[in-house]
């Protein structure tokens, strides 16, 4: 190691927040440009995590020498063109899931990958959760094999704030954004590829436009099955709730946290150097940019994902 890898982070709101909170934890790493669509809000934040440049405008951050990378933190409908734009600039670029809402923009975004051979890598979080991870561990090592994986997604947003109950710009997708997590997360566990999928959703809703509830099963070649329900009108617990039925185990993985069939809870602590997802998700971006090589979670490799979104898209319309 010897440079700090100077960071742009576009989008400062509360995802945003979380990749400068676990950045401030990883050595060699320096914050120089926060972008956000309001500018005093963006100046804000930067004066808190140091960044000495600030702006509405991300082609002005993307030009300047001292950024070697971006994090995008920006609306979904963003985050393709936006990548591209990064590499095209010559910086290495982590963008928050979804990489993409439409195929085709996924794909050009590999495709700027491959020509640039810069760092592409996607937030797709659970890949690095210690709680995941411990349960890809015991795959690997052949103790655990998932039969069945049986997943919930759950929020109460029937009107259009983010995380820290602020007004969003755009809108968020039961399909695109959040099922990408459980798509990406069940074919990489079972490390077999989707083979089979279906969706059905409920009513639209009359002014966001997108399906507050949705069900979608899948099944990789190995044989293994997935059952994801989702909904924004969930009034009870909020996030994203895994069960992993294997022949040896049953898990219950709660964000960073693990719990086995019986609820009791898995020392999960020393799996990785942290237990925040976020802060190792940044972690392997910086450390493949280093190293000069492919990122777990790197463009490439979440691709399928959104084959299989696109094929649940148009069973859907």
């Amino acid at each position: 190691m010897t440079k700090p890898i100077r960071i742009a982070l576009a989008g400062p709101g509360a995802f945003g927040i979380k990749h400068l909170d676990g950045l401030k934890n990883i050595e060699g790493v320096e914050v120089t440009s926060i972008i956000g669509r309001e500018l005093p809000k963006a100046q804000e934040v930067a004066q808190k995590y140091g960044a000495k440049h600030v702006t509405t405008n991300l082609d002005e951050a993307l030009a300047r020498p001292d950024v070697d990378a971006v994090i995008l933190c920006t609306p979904t409908q963003m985050h393709a063109q936006q990548s591209i734009a990064a590499m095209k600039a010559g910086k290495h670029v982590q963008v928050e899931i979804p990489l993409c809402d439409k195929l085709e923009e996924g794909r050009a975004v590999v495709a700027a990958q491959k020509k640039t051979g810069l760092v592409a890598m996607c937030g797709h979080t659970r890949r690095f959760n210690p709680s995941h991870q411990y349960v890809h561990k015991k795959i690997q090592s052949g103790e655990f094999n998932v039969l069945q994986m049986d997943v919930q997604t759950y929020f109460f947003r029937r009107t259009n704030m983010n995380a820290l109950g602020q007004p969003r710009s755009w809108t968020d997708h039961l399909l695109w954004h959040h099922a990408a997590h459980t798509v990406d997360l069940f074919a990489y566990q079972c490390g077999s590829p989707i083979v089979k999928a279906n969706a059905v959703q409920g009513p639209i809703h009359p002014t966001l436009g997108i399906a507050m509830d949705m069900s979608i099963q899948l099944q990789a070649a190995n044989g293994a099955i997935c059952t994801l329900s989702l909904s924004f009108n969930n009034d009870g617990p909020l996030g994203t709730f895994f069960r992993y039925i294997g022949d040896t185990a049953t898990y219950i993985a709660r964000y960073d946290d693990l719990f086995n069939g019986k609820e009791e809870k898995i020392d999960v602590s020393k799996v990785d150097v942290s237990m925040n997802g976020i802060e190792l998700q940044d972690r392997e971006f910086i450390a493949a940019i280093r190293e000069g090589r492919e990122p777990n979670s790197s463009v490439g490799k979440v691709l399928a994902c959104y084959e299989v979104l696109d094929r649940l898209e148009k069973q859907l319309t």
